[in-house]
C-alpha cells in the first residue's frame, strides 16, 4: 500500500503543477449541468491523475468527478476503486484565494483506505493509510498529525463567517462558545486532522469525491466523519453519488447529537 500512496503523492503534485500553470494566467470558466464551474485546470488535473492511476493499477477502476458517467450496474460490482476529485474547490480557484485541493482516495468495501490531499498554492500535502496514521509532508519529511482530543471550549468550527444555512446556525448556537473558521474545499477536514479545528457540520450537498481522501486522513489522525445516525460515511453503496448530511469531528466523544435540530433527529430515527 505504501508504494501506491507514494505514487498517488507524485500524481497529486504533478496535477498540482498543471493546475498552477492555469492559475497563473487568465482562464475561461464553463458551467456544468449542475451549475458548478469547470476550468482547464480541472480537466488537466483529471487527465494526469486518471491516466496515472490506470498505468499504476489497471485492475482498479477509477471514478473521477470529471468522468462520473459510469452506470450503477457496473459500479455496484466494484469492491475496490479509486475516487478522485481533480480540483476540489473550483469556486475558490476562480476567486484565486488558494483554498482548493487535489484529492485521491482508494476505496475498499465502501471505506476510504488511502487518501492524499494536496493544496498546490500552499504546497500543503497530507496523506494517510487507514490504521497507519496521517502525515503532513514538509520538505521531504513526514510529520505525524493528530486531532485535538479532548476538544475544549471554545470549539473551533469550520463554518462561514458571514453566510450560514439555518441548520448550521442552530447547531452553532447549541455548541455554546465557538470560533468560526471559513475555509474552502477539503482543507476543512485537513485542519481538523491537524488539531487546528474541531468540528465541521455539513448539512448541504456534497459528492463522494469531495470527502473520501480527506476522510481517510481525518480518520487516520484520530477523528471521525459520521452520518447523522452516527455511522461512518461510506462510499459506492447507492446509485446516487451525493453524500448524506454528515459531521466531521476531531474528537468523536463530543456531544454532537445534542447539536442537531428536530429535523435532523427525525432523520436519525430519534424524533
Amino acid at each position: 500500500m505504501s508504494g501506491l500512496k507514494e505514487a498517488c503523492i507524485g500524481l497529486a503534485r504533478e496535477a498540482g503543477d498543471a493546475i498552477l500553470a492555469v492559475y497563473a494566467k487568465d482562464f475561461s470558466v464553463q458551467t456544468k449541468d449542475d451549475d458548478s464551474p469547470l476550468t482547464q485546470a480541472d480537466l488537466a488535473s483529471h487527465r494526469i491523475i486518471v491516466e496515472g492511476l490506470r498505468r499504476l493499477s489497471p485492475d482498479i477502476p477509477v471514478l473521477s468527478e470529471e468522468d462520473a458517467d459510469i452506470a450503477w450496474d457496473l459500479r455496484r460490482t466494484w469492491s475496490r476503486h479509486w475516487l478522485v476529485d481533480p480540483l476540489d474547490g473550483t469556486r475558490e480557484f476562480v476567486k484565486k484565494n488558494g483554498e482548493f485541493t487535489v484529492n485521491i482516495a482508494l476505496i475498499e468495501d465502501g471505506r476510504p483506505v488511502l487518501g492524499v490531499v494536496y493544496a498546490p498554492v500552499f504546497d500543503y500535502l497530507l496523506h494517510a493509510e487507514a490504521g497507519r496514521g496521517a502525515f503532513l509532508r514538509e520538505n521531504g519529511r513526514d510529520l505525524a498529525v493528530s486531532t485535538r482530543r479532548p476538544a475544549t471550549s471554545p470549539l473551533r468550527v469550520a463554518a462561514s463567517r458571514s453566510h450560514l444555512d439555518e441548520r448550521t446556525a442552530r447547531a452553532l448556537e447549541r455548541m455554546g462558545d465557538t470560533e468560526r473558521h471559513g475555509l474552502g474545499s477539503s482543507l476543512k477536514f485537513c485542519r481538523i486532522a491537524e488539531g487546528r479545528i474541531d468540528v465541521y457540520p455539513r448539512f448541504g450537498p456534497t459528492s463522494e469525491w469531495d470527502t473520501a481522501a480527506a476522510q481517510c486522513v481525518l480518520e487516520a489522525a484520530g477523528g471521525a466523519v459520521l452520518r447523522l445516525d452516527g455511522t461512518p460515511l461510506d462510499y459506492n453503496r447507492k446509485e446516487n453519488i451525493l453524500n448524506p448530511h454528515f459531521i466531521a469531528l476531531g474528537d468523536a466523544s463530543l456531544p454532537w447529537r445534542d447539536w442537531l435540530d428536530a429535523a435532523a433527529r427525525e432523520e436519525n430515527g430519534h424524533g
